[in-house]
């Protein structure tokens, strides 16, 4: 992420429509930044793994939250952030990194993690992957809707 960033911040700005992708840019910086930091917390409450290079040494399986509308919101809250920016930049070359981020991490990070979790919870980790997507999609925003009519009652 961090190299994604610094080439973000490599590439120009644009000039046009300058306060209103700042304020986008910071909408999109909060939410992201939320979901970030309540699957941290939430990882941290239940006592598992924070070392995304150790997935192996994850002692619960977490799928409560927002690992019920993802199951990698870590780092769907780094791609926002890294979106966020690429907003504020307002220029398609600071696009460029958060789809490297997004492409490196699905393809390469996840797929490393989901065989090290697949063989550490078995059929309870092939059963949340068979309803929870790996990022967002769909069913994950009618997940958000639910849980936010859920709290409404």
């Amino acid at each position: 992420m961090a190299a994604a960033g610094l080439a973000q911040r490599l590439a120009p700005k644009g000039r046009k429509a300058r306060r209103l992708r700042r304020a986008a840019a910071a909408v999109l910086a909060a939410g992201s930044g939320a979901l970030l930091l309540t699957t941290l917390a939430a990882f941290a409450r239940r006592g598992t793994t924070l070392d995304p290079t150790a997935p192996g040494n994850a002692s619960v399986l977490v799928t409560s939250g927002s690992n019920r509308i993802s199951r990698n919101p870590m780092y769907a809250g780094l791609a926002g952030l890294l979106l966020a920016h690429a907003v504020d930049r307002g220029s398609w070359q600071a696009w460029l990194p958060v789809g490297a981020f997004v492409l490196a991490m699905d393809r390469l990070q996840i797929v490393r993690e989901e065989e090290a979790l697949r063989g550490r919870f078995g059929a309870e980790y092939r059963r949340y992957c068979a309803t929870t997507p790996r990022w967002l999609d769909r069913r994950s925003w009618e997940a958000l809707r639910s849980l936010g009519s859920a709290r409404g009652r």
